[in-house]
């Protein structure tokens, strides 16, 4: 299994933008159906240190998650929007053993 960690910092950190910003990450549940986990969370913290929003994602491999990472739904709905509301975006992979 691979995981996919992806936090996002944005531009305007509003409460609303917050849950709007989580619930659209949330809709890619059912469009994409290489994802075997979908989970969004908005950090409670808020430290100055702290991204707004953490995604996490998890794929039975590799090449799921690159199929996924140009998936119609994420390429072209997800990816450009999330790159429209955030100043930063910063993601790790890992192999879960």
């Amino acid at each position: 299994m691979i995981t996919h960690i992806v936090l996002f910092k944005l531009e305007e950190a509003s409460s609303e933008n917050l849950a709007a910003t989580r619930a659209m990450l949330l809709t890619m549940n059912g469009e994409i159906p290489l994802l075997r986990h979908l989970e969004a969370g908005i950090d409670v913290i808020r430290s100055e240190r702290s991204y707004d929003i953490a995604l996490i994602t998890k794929f039975d491999s590799l090449a799921d998650l690159q199929a996924y990472q140009i998936h119609p739904y994420h390429a072209g709905v997800i990816v450009p929007h999330m790159k429209s509301v955030c100043s930063s975006i910063v993601a790790v992979d890992y192999k879960n053993e």
